[in-house]
């Protein structure tokens, strides 16, 4: 009726549903990547500050010269500028003035590693800068981008690094000789042994240890970038363990998809136990919808659901499916327990007086109220997934089939709730027999339901206004 209502077709393709899945699952992954890199650049922030803090230390015992101390203080100082410049500027995906600040980041450590300190009082050949080894400074830089970026850009950053540390040689190649008499003497005093020359020469490049160390951080870079992209994997995956665990608890009470979370083989076995079904549905509810539009019709289903499921998971139940106008829970899936008959009835009582508060809200609004029934039972049923490719949790049988129809009974008899004598016994023995649960039901005679070979007691439960009140010490039933 409702979908006649809102004129959607009977059945979606299973084309388009999987495609909607698909969405989700990508949807959710890039919201998980997303917060990952958030939660990175924060970290790899925090971990520049610290690296920075470090080096200003080391300074002090590798450079005494307080005015070169300066220079290089100044220049950490934009280290940390930059880095509170990206986690400002950083997003997931491409972000051209991330990128801009990264390739900063790499530009400024190559002139500081190249070029001479202004400040030096000693006037070496520039080449001098290749002897102190410093290079090892942009692996700091290297393991930061880690923390917080994809793998391509962390190969992109090791490609940069090459590229600017290439122009860097180049740039120092094309400086003149600032000391040809001492690089004379150093040429003779080796007797023209060049490997020696270049190893101890001032002026000297040595184009081989270059080489060496742009081919290692390559492959750092490379290994690394290996590394955050397998770790991004497994934050997808992460990610869809918590769309997974998100998904059953919207059919499970919490307390069930924490023992799920950690063991899913009550899912896959089929089996039979014993469980308790509640039905719960919407007495004329068709000339209800008849009467108003889609856009009514579905807000007053979503606030009725809304108030039935937290009543289902705050007493344990798992909630099978929603029917339309109503919904069907079991009490004792996927785990049987010691109360699920008592959790059942209980559940179908605390149903019932939300929905009468809820139509006296109603009433308050001008709107009519709605007339709630309620069906239980207790038997075997079968348990399992059922289906190929698109699986569904299934709880099936006969005592099922019999809880759907004392629901429907429950206009013959002109009643709010009927529960079958096998359900309300088994609730006596799970709890106290004089418990205030079962004041307001009456006993009624033996019904014959459709599917079972031999009529069944059964228990009434009034409508909340036509409920007397027990006395002090009432006689259970």
């Amino acid at each position: 009726m409702l979908v006649e209502r809102l004129d959607l077709p009977a059945a979606l393709p299973r084309a388009r549903s999987r495609r909607d899945t698909e969405s989700e699952t990508v949807q959710f992954a890039q919201a998980a990547l997303a917060a990952a890199k958030r939660d990175g650049l924060r970290l790899a922030v925090r971990a520049r500050y610290v690296a920075l803090a470090v080096i200003a230390c080391l300074l002090l015992i590798i450079n005494p010269s307080w005015k070169e101390q300066l220079y290089y203080v100044a220049l950490l100082g934009l280290f940390a500028l930059i880095g509170w410049g990206q986690v400002k500027v950083g997003r997931l995906g491409v972000s051209r003035p991330e990128l801009a600040l990264m390739f900063c980041d790499l530009a400024l450590m190559t002139v500081i590693l190249v070029v001479p300190n202004p400040f030096s009082m000693a006037h070496w050949p520039v080449a001098m800068q290749f002897h102190f080894g410093n290079f090892i400074y942009f692996f700091v830089l290297l393991s930061g981008a880690t923390l917080a970026y994809s793998w391509r850009t962390v190969v992109a950053m090791g490609t940069w690094t090459a590229v600017l540390w290439s122009i860097g040689i180049a740039w120092v190649w094309w400086q003149p000789n600032r000391a040809p008499e001492l690089t004379a003497r150093i040429l003779a005093a080796t007797s023209g042994d060049y490997r020696l020359f270049d190893l101890i020469s001032p002026s000297s490049i040595t184009f081989g240890a270059r080489l060496q160390e742009i081919v290692v951080f390559m492959i750092v870079a490379v290994t690394l970038a290996v590394a955050v992209r397998r770790g991004n994997d497994l934050v997808i995956r992460h990610a869809a363990v918590e769309r997974e665990r998100g998904n059953l608890a919207r059919y499970f009470s919490p307390n069930v998809v924490e023992q799920l979370s950690t063991n899913d083989e009550p899912l896959k076995q089929v089996r039979t136990q014993h469980v308790a079904v509640l039905f719960v549905d919407i007495v004329g509810f068709t000339a209800f919808a008849d009467a108003r539009t889609p856009e009514q019709v579905v807000r007053t289903l979503r606030q009725f659901h809304a108030l039935m499921e937290q009543e289902v998971f705050r007493h344990s139940g798992t909630l099978d499916k929603y029917l339309g106008d109503g919904l069907m829970a079991t009490f004792g899936t996927p785990f049987g327990g010691n109360t699920d008959a008592g959790n059942a009835l209980r559940c179908a009582q605390a149903m019932m007086a939300a929905a009468d508060r809820w139509n006296g809200e109603r009433k308050k609004a001008g709107e009519a109220p709605l007339r709630v029934s309620f069906g239980l039972h207790y038997g075997p049923v079968v348990l399992g997934d059922i289906g190929l490719t698109c699986l569904e949790f299934a709880v099936i049988g006969s005592t099922v089939n019999a809880a759907s129809r004392l629901e429907a009974l429950t206009r013959a008899l002109d009643c709010a709730l009927i529960a079958s004598d096998d359900l309300v016994q088994r609730a006596k023995a799970e709890l106290d027999g004089t418990d205030a649960v079962f004041w307001p039901l009456t006993a009624q005679a033996p019904q014959a339901i459709r599917g079972l070979e031999h009529p069944i007691a059964i228990w009434t439960q009034a409508r909340p206004g036509d409920i007397v009140t027990p006395p002090d010490r009432p006689e259970t039933p």
